[in-house]
């Protein structure tokens, strides 16, 4: 519990970084890097003019502890938004934004705004949002389902998802259980498949997407739940 006052910050750490505006960003949703949040879900928005690849880190100020699992960064319209959801409160968070031109090839992405959070309270159930692998940050965005894991309900699952310049989107249950979802047009796909076999089986469960005609049979993964 974080009985301590409002921890230091080194000068300049707050709000915006060196190439925050250079890479075209700007705050949409909290223009003040010091946030009080009175429950323990959030989303922060950003407004992105050019194409960026964007990743996080949200760490608890005491003892810098990484609950970067709990926060999920999609795209969507130019907008960039990062759901950040606090397992522990009253408690301090650091949330740090990572970004680079979605064209650059580099791995190692500058830090370009950072985030003080104050959550005073716990109300919301919290768990960790899928693991997001690198083609998902190329402008895809979740509707539902958020979460899938053994606490949540996993029949009939509705699937929700906007997948730019795929050719297939489909769901894989441990490895080999194929539910291919259906085109609404552009690039949505939606669909359902029931997951309630995997329960208490630790099984990973993927959302993949086909870009390529030429290669139906090639599947990128996009995220991976998991179901203990």
């Amino acid at each position: 519990m974080a009985n301590y006052g409002r921890p230091e910050m080194p000068e300049g750490y707050l709000g915006p970084q060196e190439r925050f505006s250079e890479l075209g960003l700007s705050v949409l949703s909290h223009d003040q890097p010091e946030i009080i949040a009175r429950e323990n879900h959030l989303e922060i928005k950003l407004k992105a003019r050019n194409h960026v690849k964007v990743t996080h880190q949200l760490v608890v100020c005491k003892n810098e502890h990484d609950f970067s699992e709990y926060v999920f960064t999609q795209h969507k319209d130019g907008v960039i938004h990062l759901l950040v959801h606090m397992p522990e409160a009253p408690e301090w968070y650091k949330l740090q934004i990572y970004a680079l031109p979605a064209s650059d090839p580099s791995k190692s992405l500058p830090n370009v705004y950072n985030y003080l959070i104050h959550c005073t309270r716990s109300m919301l159930p919290v768990y960790p949002f899928p693991k997001q692998y690198a083609q998902w940050k190329d402008g895809c965005y979740l509707y539902e389902p958020l979460v899938v894991n053994e606490h949540t309900k996993l029949t009939n699952i509705k699937w929700h998802v906007h997948v730019p310049r795929a050719k297939q989107v489909a769901v894989v249950a441990d490895g080999s259980e194929w539910f291919h979802l259906e085109s609404k047009g552009g690039p949505v796909y939606q669909g359902s498949c029931s997951l309630d076999h995997l329960r208490g089986k630790d099984k990973k469960v993927t959302l993949n997407a086909n870009f390529d005609t030429a290669e139906e049979n090639k599947f990128s993964t996009l995220l991976e739940y998991h179901i203990k």
